[in-house]
């Protein structure tokens, strides 16, 4: 399993944060990896699980962390919002998103599935990056703790490193 850490800060539309984003590549291998991502997600306390793609529309979360495992196909994300980078990701990599992160995605794979988790089940917001909710969004952000446990690891979670 290979890591990398990418920070993205805030341009007035996207939060961002100043915890990174964390890709881990290779974290598992197989045809169709959505149960695995569901079982390990769950055992450490990221649920309120869903399979399905990623949103087309760029937006971030403000009430919630996120994990992303891509169980199936491939598929370019914009990270980070305009300002942001683009990362192109297969079955078996997990992507750690701090709340406030941009995403959406660009272009995938015709079976391309993901399955996405939060700290303690958490329910997340959608916030379509609007200026008009950056401040809000962002005092919400700097509330949030961090998740106890890694989404893989299962080990005690050091500010997404």
């Amino acid at each position: 399993m290979n890591k990398v850490l990418h920070f993205f800060e805030g341009d007035g539309i996207t939060p961002n944060s100043r915890y990174p984003v964390v890709v881990l590549s290779g974290v598992y291998s197989g045809d169709d990896l959505a149960a695995i991502f569901l079982e390990r997600f769950s055992k450490n306390g990221w649920t309120n699980n869903w399979v399905d793609t990623i949103q087309p529309e760029d937006h971030y979360h403000s009430t919630t962390h996120e994990v992303l495992g891509i169980a199936k196909g491939s598929v370019s994300l914009q990270i980070g919002g305009n300002l942001g980078k683009q990362f192109h990701l297969k079955a078996g990599d997990v992507l750690l998103l701090p709340a406030g992160v941009g995403h959406c995605s660009i272009r995938g794979s015709n079976d391309y599935r993901v399955v996405g988790g939060y700290p303690d089940g958490k329910d997340w917001d959608m916030i379509y990056n609007t200026a008009a909710e950056y401040d809000a969004a962002k005092q919400r952000i700097e509330r949030l703790t961090l998740p106890a446990l890694h989404p893989i690891t299962g080990e005690k979670f050091a500010e997404f490193d």
